[in-house]
């Protein structure tokens, strides 16, 4: 058990992601990001949900191996329907074909969570389960017009006017659908001897 400490240690998330680093904002502790570049290419036969873990695995470690010494975030997330991955759509209608695809389903979304310090690593998968409600085409147009989620998986961005789209969504972590689930981020902080209620500061970002 690390010792428990007001002062974090170098702290590093191992993303670019807007969303990301947000997220991780929310927590008022000193951070820098920094690119992984680890190759996402699915190995033959892996689930999307044991590619999401692997990854997150190997975005941390690959920056861990470059700043020794700190603790390292990686994070990643995949969104099945049934076994099958739902991508970024890229465009206005790609985003259109999938929204009407989900329409009255349930989606899974898998946000993979890796921590380490570069010696020990802690991961875990935190599930969401998005039931999306019946959508009109009028809903969908206008919702794409207004929010343009054509970089997020499943196409609809919980944060903001997609969560207008949702009948319901189950979840242990209500962070976890944006991609980095805080509740686990926390625990594993502390594991590592990083409390960000001991940590927050109004000066928190570095990067």
């Amino acid at each position: 058990m690390k010792i428990m400490t007001s002062a974090p240690n170098c702290l590093i998330l191992a993303s670019t992601s807007r969303y990301r680093r947000t997220m991780l904002e929310r927590l008022a502790i000193p951070f820098t990001t920094e690119s992984s570049e680890v190759d996402e290419t699915p190995h033959p036969g892996e689930r999307p949900a044991e590619l999401s873990l692997r990854l997150a695995a190997e975005k941390a470690k690959a920056v861990a191996d470059k700043f020794p010494g700190c603790t390292v975030i990686g994070a990643d997330q995949v969104a099945t329907l049934g076994h099958e991955p739902i991508g970024k759509a890229g465009s206005f209608e790609a985003a259109f074909e999938q929204l009407k695809q989900l329409s009255g389903q349930v989606v899974q979304f898998h946000s993979a969570l890796a921590v380490t310090d570069g010696n020990e690593t802690l991961i875990n998968d935190v599930v969401t389960a998005c039931h999306f409600r019946e959508l009109s085409d009028d809903e969908i147009k206008h919702y794409l017009t207004f929010d343009q989620p054509f970089d997020t998986a499943g196409s609809a961005k919980a944060e903001s006017l997609g969560i207008s789209l949702m009948e319901s969504m189950r979840s242990d972590d209500p962070t976890a659908i944006i991609g980095l689930p805080l509740i686990e981020l926390c625990r594993m902080l502390r594991h590592f001897g990083l409390n960000p209620t001991l940590t927050a500061s109004t000066t928190n970002i570095i990067s």
